[in-house]
């Protein structure tokens, strides 16, 4: 069960789980292809960034939104949804191109989230946002 699951009060439910685009494993990908004569330590640095990424978690609930990360400690961001003031998108040129990017929810006061290499970003955004002020 994923902490976003486990961490939902009562009547709170997941209406989205945001998955990291492909082009974030590139480095993992790289670590394999470039270093593949000295495969053990390229096998463990590999593994370690396949690991890293599918303890990512980015996800929206009808009462905030979630970024956990970590292997074996856990650290987490959350943002009700009533603090939501802005929902930003962030892509570069290759970004704009594979259609990835980085969406940025910043709330009342200093506190942001922010996921990084979300795939379709646009969408994240209108999901946030529709989830965030709902339609009367």
């Amino acid at each position: 069960m994923s902490y976003i699951e486990e961490s939902l009060s009562s009547g709170e439910e997941v209406v989205a789980i945001f998955k990291l685009h492909w082009f974030s494993r590139l480095p993992m990908v790289l670590w394999i292809i470039l270093a593949l004569p000295t495969l053990g330590l390229t096998l463990i640095l590999a593994g370690y960034e396949f690991v890293r990424l599918r303890c990512i978690e980015q996800g929206l609930t009808n009462k905030r939104v979630v970024f956990k990360k970590g292997i074996i400690s856990r650290s987490t961001e959350e943002m009700k949804l009533k603090s939501v003031e802005t929902v930003e998108i962030e892509q570069g040129v290759l970004g704009r191109i594979f259609g990835y990017g980085e969406v940025k929810i910043t709330g009342r006061g200093i506190s942001d989230v922010v996921f990084r290499g979300v795939a379709d970003p646009i969408a994240v955004k209108k999901q946030i946002e529709s989830v965030s002020n709902p339609v009367d």
